[in-house]
């Protein structure tokens, strides 16, 4: 019998957010209905650290037995910091009350970026609520120092072993182009404390930037004059290049261990991770690390991270058949440990696996996909399309893609143009004016369901934020091809996102979509909205009131422009929720529910 959908969401999942000297993982688990910090022992044991209102992570804090800790309220992503001692005794998890606070403010965002020694960086757009200023905060006095105040939107920093520089990306002028800016925290002149180290114009990625432990220069992850994404050393001084792990093929990214001698590097194999040590110094390969299965293990998953002494790396996995374990890699060992055992609930039941693609798009470009085929197909169809738009559909476990496998529907989870994961020209293929390019994509996707034996009659669109839009702009400009939709905190109007989201998100959205002052026609017409009178598909709207990202207004709007037209539209709006449903009780309430919508009308 089919594993039902209350029981897939149901299933705890487990993440890294870092390990210490002596094997401890700092993780994340969501067995209460939220993610929540607990600690794993290398002898089994599992302390519930935190019990507060709003998800939450956190990194120890080198040296001692503390860690800082990262939370919010209701999914507002207003992030506020606290401290937590772990070598005194507790008898229940900690609440709000039970921290030290360190940074609070609810008014702004507040996020972790880096831990020293009895110190914290953090960034934070209390100066204007625009743009984001980089802190250093002492942990023991609250002395606090603003070494960047530059504007923009701080991505990443990372400080220098000596904590003399950091390093720090920001938003380049293109879209999905990263900078790097070189920070002296202690100059001779206000004149020399800031060096770019790569151009402003460039449409270069620039990501999981890492310094050597001399501070000569730094390891990051970049796709700089090339295709695919590799891996590189960067002179701190010059900024000159000397590539380390390249691929034509795949993209790359590295982790760089603290004491500069080793480089975990990621291949994406179309979205599974295969990994792999490397010599920092030459490049060369050392050995593969071999993963449970084909899973993924970064981003939207946190990062592995490696442990002081460079001896562990606490890996977070997922794969369609693994809900989320933390596995601790040693790098003297050749398979890795793992902690947790997030399957052991489904007791061996089969779940759906993906097959990948290859769809032939509009103008030829083959489109990736993976296929979720049910044990009893029933001929109809859900294409699930990721958010982003900057973002990939990986081999990780998704509840809603089984549930629906669960109940007949074949799964298509497309990679349309827009996506990461396969190169720069693919995820360049949708850049302001080209945005409906990838909405054609959908239409080929329906024209290739035929050949899978499934009815184009019977086929529907799911999506969440960047995927809603997506979700509601098929629906909008292909209304003859779609059955129904379910969009989840999705945009209905590009215009009235912009005008609407936080001002901090706009100015960094702009780069992507286009700008309110030069593009506005074009964003009108490229939004569902203003064509809502060609929506003749039921919908089910899924949307949180707290959502800074994509503002509640957009599903409102929507809902009631389409039911004044007679068509059929719930509306499921949650008060304790943001940018997506983090508590499981809520995807409970929301996700059954809709998948009874799609099988009312698809079967």
């Amino acid at each position: 019998m089919a594993v039902d959908m209350v029981r897939l969401l149901e299933l705890a999942s487990w993440r890294a957010f870092d390990v210490d000297e002596a094997g401890r993982v700092l993780a994340g688990s969501d067995e209460s209905g939220s993610t929540q910090l607990v600690e794993l022992s290398p002898n089994g044991r599992v302390t519930a650290l935190t019990a507060l209102s709003g998800a939450v992570t956190g990194r120890y804090l080198p040296g001692e037995r503390a860690a800082i800790i990262q939370h919010d309220t209701g999914g507002n992503e207003r992030g506020q910091l606290s401290l937590m001692r772990l070598d005194r005794r507790r008898t229940r998890p900690a609440e709000l009350g039970d921290l030290q606070p360190l940074v609070r403010d609810p008014r702004y965002v507040h996020r972790l970026l880096d831990v020293l020694p009895g110190r914290l960086v953090y960034s934070t757009n209390r100066r204007n609520g625009v743009d984001f200023d980089v802190v250093i905060r002492s942990a023991v006095t609250g002395e606090e120092i603003v070494v960047y105040d530059g504007g923009g939107m701080v991505q990443e920093v990372v400080a220098s072993p000596d904590s003399h520089y950091l390093a720090l990306t920001l938003p380049g002028a293109q879209p999905m182009s990263d900078r790097i800016l070189l920070v002296d925290t202690m100059p001779a002149t206000a004149d020399e404390r800031f060096r770019a180290l790569t151009g402003l114009g460039e449409h270069t990625r620039s990501t999981h930037i890492r310094w050597l432990p001399d501070d000569s220069g730094l390891i990051v992850s970049t796709n700089a004059d090339r295709d695919r994404t590799g891996v590189a050393r960067l002179d701190a001084r010059t900024g000159e290049r000397t590539w380390l792990v390249t691929s034509e093929e795949h993209d790359l990214l590295g982790w760089l261990s603290p004491d500069g001698r080793t480089l975990l590097v990621q291949t994406n194999d179309d979205g599974a991770a295969r990994l792999a040590l490397h010599d920092a110094r030459t490049g060369a390969l050392r050995r593969s690390v071999p993963l449970p299965g084909d899973g993924w293990c970064s981003f939207p998953l946190p990062a592995p991270v490696w442990s002081p002494d460079s001896r562990l790396i606490a890996l977070s996995f997922s794969s369609p058949e693994v809900p989320g374990d933390v596995l601790v890699v040693d790098v003297e060992q050749e398979a890795p440990i793992t902690m947790t055992d997030s399957a052991a609930a489904l007791a061996g039941e089969r779940l759906a696996t993906p097959t990948a693609h290859r769809v032939p798009g509009t103008d030829g470009a083959g489109v990736p996909c993976f296929v979720y085929e049910p044990a009893e197909p029933t001929g109809s169809s859900v294409l699930m399309i990721h958010g982003g738009p900057e973002g990939q559909s990986v081999r990780t476990f998704n509840p809603v893609v089984q549930g629906l496998a669960a109940q007949g529907h074949t799964v298509l989870v497309p990679n349309v143009r827009g996506s990461t994961g396969y190169g720069k020209s693919w995820y360049s293929a949708d850049d302001g004016r080209k945005r409906l390019d990838s909405v054609q994509d959908l239409a080929a996707l329906h024209e290739w369901l035929p050949q899978l034996g499934l009815d184009p009659a019977r086929s529907a669109l799911w999506g969440g934020s960047y995927g809603g839009y997506m979700v509601l702009a098929g629906l909008a400009f292909q209304p003859q091809r779609w059955a129904a939709g379910v969009d989840i905190v999705g945009i209905s109007s590009l215009v009235t996102f912009l005008e609407n989201t936080s001002p901090y998100r706009r100015a960094h959205r702009e780069r992507e979509y286009g700008s309110l002052a030069d593009d506005a026609e074009f964003l009108r017409e490229a939004s569902p909205l203003t064509h809502v009178d060609e929506i003749s598909a039921p919908l089910f709207v899924i949307h949180g009131a707290n959502d800074p990202r994509v503002p509640l207004s957009e599903a409102e709007q929507l809902a009631e422009a389409v039911r004044r037209n007679g068509v059929e539209c719930e509306l499921l709006v949650f008060d304790d929720e943001g940018h997506g449903l983090a508590k499981r009780s809520n995807r409970l309430d929301a996700y059954p529910r809709a998948l009874a919508f799609l099988t009312r009308h698809l079967l």
